[in-house]
């Protein structure tokens, strides 16, 4: 009873009602990403008349974080590439970092210097610049 509570009225959090009624009707799963993201498809690859492309959607894991799917994900989901990530064999290249969800609002966000919440202080501005001033 508490997850169909959850599932109607905290859409942040996992997945809706309603798109669980979509997913289950109209959905085909097509893979799970590292972080438990799953990937749907319209049944059997087809093509949304008023789109006039597939329809393709993620359930997420935890928190309804865009930036949590991973790039071969996000590629087919924005439809630039039709080859699922599952299909494919893919190093991730020695320079390419880890993925950190967006922590924006929290006490590890980028805090620039001389902004207000950020610690030291702005270089102070060169010659070059002038203020406008009306005539």
């Amino acid at each position: 009873m508490k997850q169909l509570v959850l599932m109607l009225l905290t859409w942040w959090k996992g997945i809706t009602f309603g798109t669980w009624v979509h997913t289950r009707l109209y959905g085909e799963f097509v893979g799970e990403d590292e972080f438990g993201n799953r990937y749907y498809r319209t049944k059997g690859g087809a093509i949304d008349v008023g789109l006039g492309f597939q329809r393709r959607w993620v359930i997420y894991k935890q928190d309804q974080d865009g930036s949590a799917i991973p790039p071969g994900w996000h590629g087919w989901m924005h439809h630039r590439v039709d080859t699922l990530p599952t299909d494919e064999t893919y190093v991730p290249r020695a320079w390419e970092k880890p993925h950190l969800p967006n922590l924006t609002g929290t006490a590890a966000a980028h805090r620039p210097l001389g902004s207000l919440l950020g610690s030291g202080r702005r270089a102070a501005t060169t010659d070059d610049y002038q203020a406008w001033k009306p005539e």
